[in-house]
């Protein structure tokens, strides 16, 4: 529960908070706003501020302390573990959960986690845009050949992209990131790996290209997050890029899926063996028909997802300018 005046105008506002606080608050106030801090008496995230489920008219997230458990990604591990709330004009509500001892291990090994798959992604956007301004179209043909080593090696470190908020090291979603990790080793894998028809066909270039330049801007946005800076055009840029290049991504995708569906058929490749009642075997195509599916309801999942990340990363930016 708390109280706040300002100037000579008083008022009270009160609260019933939705897990025990300390009783001691401190407050702090100036012509502008009154400032409240309350401390958590257990460390574990709240699902909401206060115990009813409609929230207060006077009560409206204050983004620049968020955390949310579920789209916090690595650059929040940088930061205080603070949640805050603003309440009416500015009256800030926060707790602050006790640090981590391994913190500094932690971010030591996602920024070298960060550091490799920057390396690599950018060894091969730099490679596929310089080989695309020397050989032109000729470039498309044999990206594969020339590429596919670096794309194996960072597809594989990739996974943990899956593993790392498995183990609690990052507090980013599971299954956005499991979504995109498993599609992308489907097509590297399955369809440009298995199959030597298509590794030689243009689509590889596209999927490679728009990978590595999603992951060329991401991964050193985390970097300097462990470190603890921000550099505002890459922010930017981490939570921009995506909007064009990541459905674009997947219908490249989709399309080197359709384009080898024939391959398939014709190699009865990872076809399923049947009885003989009802035939031969069953066509991997089929698989890949159910496959895509699959795939275009993961891009609503994940651009669900990312576009939530952007609107609360710069909302409380959009609020200051207006």
């Amino acid at each position: 529960m708390g109280h706040g005046a300002r100037g000579d105008n008083e008022y009270q506002f009160s609260l019933e908070f939705l897990e025990p606080v300390h009783p001691e608050a401190k407050y702090n106030s100036n012509q502008r706003q009154v400032d409240i801090k309350v401390k958590k008496q257990s460390e574990r995230w709240w699902e909401r501020l206060t115990l009813q489920e409609r929230k207060p008219v006077f009560l409206s997230p204050d983004f620049d302390r968020w955390l949310d458990e579920s789209d916090a990604e690595t650059e929040r591990q940088a930061k205080d573990d603070d949640n805050g709330f603003m309440l009416g004009n500015n009256i800030r509500v926060e707790s602050r959960i006790r640090k981590d001892p391994y913190v500094g291990l932690k971010k030591g090994y996602l920024f070298m986690y960060s550091l490799v798959q920057f390396l690599g992604f950018s060894w091969i956007f730099v490679i596929m845009t310089v080989r695309l301004f020397v050989l032109g179209e000729d470039s498309f043909y044999d990206t594969f050949d020339n590429i596919a080593d670096m794309m194996y090696f960072c597809q594989m470190m990739a996974v943990l992209d899956v593993i790392n908020p498995l183990l609690g090291l990052m507090k980013s979603g599971v299954f956005p990131a499991m979504i995109q990790v498993a599609g992308r080793n489907v097509v590297l894998f399955v369809i440009f790996g298995s199959l030597e028809q298509m590794q030689n066909k243009p689509v590889v270039f596209f999927v490679f290209y728009l990978w590595s330049a999603i992951e060329t801007f991401r991964y050193p946005f985390y970097m300097l997050a462990c470190i603890g800076m921000e550099w505002k055009l890459l922010t930017w840029l981490r939570y921009s890029l995506w909007i064009p290049l990541y459905p674009l991504s997947v219908v490249a995708e989709a399309v080197a899926v359709v384009q080898s569906m024939a391959i398939f058929d014709e190699t009865r490749l990872f076809s399923l063996p049947l009885p003989a009642v009802l035939g031969h075997s069953l066509s991997f195509s089929y698989t890949l028909q159910l496959y895509l599916v699959i795939m275009f309801l993961g891009l609503f999942i994940n651009v669900r997802h990312l576009y939530k990340q952007r609107r609360r990363r710069f909302r409380s930016r959009k609020r200051k300018v207006q």
